[in-house]
């Protein structure tokens, strides 16, 4: 096979073609394009300057994007069964304390509370009885006293007069019938002093029974008035009232429908909220309660908002979570856990509505130093 040979001419254009530029050539394109040359380096300089200040701005905050709104939301749940008669808001209102949610047919309770008060009643009237019966007996208690005292008189009367009797008969100046008539009077004055005494004690018997039975009255007043308090109460959970301000959500709750103590009637969500933002653990070293942050909501991407750390969990969420991972059995793969940060805000506009799930970014500041662009940025 014959080679196909190149002529000489051909063959140093095609050599000249693939020869890379002599220093000389090189040397031209920069005096040729001085300028361009310039602006090439300056832009160079500028974008490593303007990314070191970006890096150094930025390293003093962590920021993640696995962050959200957060609050303790709870089930709207009446106390009392019955028929709810009347909702007084719809889905998503917002409330403030001790407005109306929801109303529950209080007939039945109404009743309790009569039946409740009508016990209390007699329970008082009984036991005014029994004070005016012990007043009686008290009375009493001084009739006896003084018949006590006039059986006693007489008896030392009668006791006196039979023993004057017995000597006047033993020195033959008195008669048998007198001292015998004075012996009667004295048997007769022992009986009605015995008498008397017995009555005395009966009463003062009868007025301990009556205070007794004022004791048990009283506890039946007590026990009647808790009975009325209670009813009082059961009836006022038949209106059912939000407990802080914040926003019905989900309402299940309608006119007609019987419920029983916790159905839920909905859920509320209170105006109280937080960020729970969970960093990794690599960026808690100098994370610490009390630092400014900037918070980024996915809902609101052109306005940016203030908070503070509030407190950093002790523990990863996996570690309190239903079904915590057992690292003690089978392979072990490290992973860099996240630890849930709680974030509050500052002032937040009125006219900014969160709800609980929100995507957010926050950025905390855990390095107070000043960076170079903001000492710059204070200089102009």
């Amino acid at each position: 096979m014959t080679e196909t040979r190149m002529a000489p001419l051909e063959r140093s254009r095609a050599e000249s073609e693939f020869e890379p530029p002599s220093a000389a050539t090189r040397v031209g394109f920069v005096r040729r394009h001085p300028a361009l040359i310039l602006l090439g380096g300056l832009a160079l300089i500028i974008l490593g300057v303007a990314g070191f200040v970006y890096w150094d701005y930025a390293s003093r905050f962590e920021t993640t994007d696995d962050a959200f709104v957060d609050a303790r939301q709870s089930s709207i749940s009446p106390k009392a069964k019955g028929y709810i008669t009347a909702v007084e808001v719809t889905d998503n209102q917002h409330v403030a304390p001790g407005d109306v949610i929801a109303r529950i047919d209080q007939r039945d309770y109404r009743i309790a509370l009569a039946e409740a008060e009508a016990q209390l009643a007699a329970a008082r009237a009984t036991a005014m009885n029994l004070e005016a019966q012990i007043a009686g007996q008290r009375a009493q208690i001084g009739a006896s006293e003084a018949q006590v005292d006039q059986s006693q008189a007489a008896l030392q009367f009668a006791q006196q007069e039979a023993t004057r009797s017995r000597t006047l008969v033993q020195r033959g100046t008195g008669t048998v019938q007198r001292q015998q008539q004075t012996s009667s009077e004295l048997a007769q004055g022992q009986a009605r002093r015995e008498r008397a005494s017995d009555t005395l004690q009966a009463t003062r018997a009868q007025v301990q029974s009556l205070e007794a039975q004022r004791k048990t009255a009283e506890a039946q007043i007590a026990q009647a008035s808790a009975q009325v308090d209670k009813a009082r109460l059961d009836l006022s959970y038949t209106t059912v009232k939000a407990a802080e301000s914040g926003r019905v959500v989900r309402l299940t709750g309608a006119v007609g429908q019987l419920v029983q103590a916790g159905t839920s009637l909905g859920m509320f969500v209170p105006d109280n909220i937080w960020v729970t933002a969970n960093f990794k653990e690599t960026q808690l070293d100098d994370m610490r309660p009390g630092q400014p942050v900037q918070i980024r909501i996915d809902a609101y991407p052109e306005r940016e908002f203030t908070g503070r750390v509030v407190s950093v969990q002790p523990g990863s969420g996996t570690a309190f979570s239903l079904l915590p991972a057992e690292n003690a059995t089978g392979n072990y793969v490290k992973i860099v856990q996240r630890v849930p940060v709680k974030i509050s805000f500052s002032d937040l506009p009125s006219d900014v509505v969160l709800g609980p799930g929100m995507s957010v970014v926050p950025s905390i500041r855990v390095r107070p130093q000043p960076s170079i662009y903001e000492r710059l940025k204070d200089r102009w």
